[in-house]
């Protein structure tokens, strides 16, 4: 069966977007400071390699707030799109976390779940067989999973810089969620973190 991992950008000082993140600026003011990592991978190995790991994802979640930028105008387009599209064959199928599924949508290929975190995760998994389910974001959904248990794996792409305001991860969970650290990689643009859960 499929493991769950979380995999997210995030800023020193904690966010995943800059301020004011909306449909025109997806990762806010600034937001795509980032995803610096993404933009040098091709001059840096190790950064290319978590771009690679996407050919091994065979279901990817995402919250409705991400999907309304990904599906806007200034979203995925065929010169990027999941994975910046780096090398992908095809995109994994996607499912969207939300309370209401838009009445149309500008891309197709993506299944709208309205009954939460936990069903979205049941659906992604039985359609990534033994592949990988990777929840991308936003930040709501990832601390969702992790408040239910629902994360094998989390990966956070620690990005060289302090964005002082945006959408802060773990902003949602108010309890304690206990991590075995697994691997720590450093490059020039990023320091990647993986984490395993654990039972308390």
């Amino acid at each position: 069966m499929s493991s769950v991992a979380a995999d997210i950008s995030m800023s020193l000082d904690g966010y995943v977007t800059g301020p004011e993140p909306d449909g025109e600026r997806g990762l806010g003011i600034d937001g795509e400071a980032l995803h610096g990592w993404v933009l040098n991978s091709e001059d840096s190995p190790p950064d290319r390699h978590f771009l690679e790991m996407a050919e091994h994802h065979g279901a990817v979640i995402m919250g409705r707030r991400t999907f309304d930028f990904v599906d806007g105008p200034h979203g995925w387009n065929d010169d990027i799109g999941y994975a910046y599209d780096h090398d992908l064959p095809s995109r994994p199928p996607v499912f969207v976390v939300t309370h209401e599924a838009p009445e149309t949508t500008r891309l197709a290929g993506f299944t709208f779940v309205t009954d939460g975190i936990a069903a979205a995760i049941e659906a992604a998994r039985a359609t990534a067989g033994e592949r990988e389910t990777v929840i991308m974001g936003g930040a709501s959904v990832i601390d969702q999973a992790l408040t239910a248990g629902l994360v094998d794996e989390l990966r956070i792409h620690l990005s060289p810089v302090v964005m002082g305001n945006g959408t802060r991860l773990f902003d949602l969970i108010d309890e304690r969620v206990l991590l075995n650290q697994h691997d720590v990689v450093v490059t020039d643009h990023a320091t990647h973190l993986t984490y395993r859960t654990r039972e308390l």
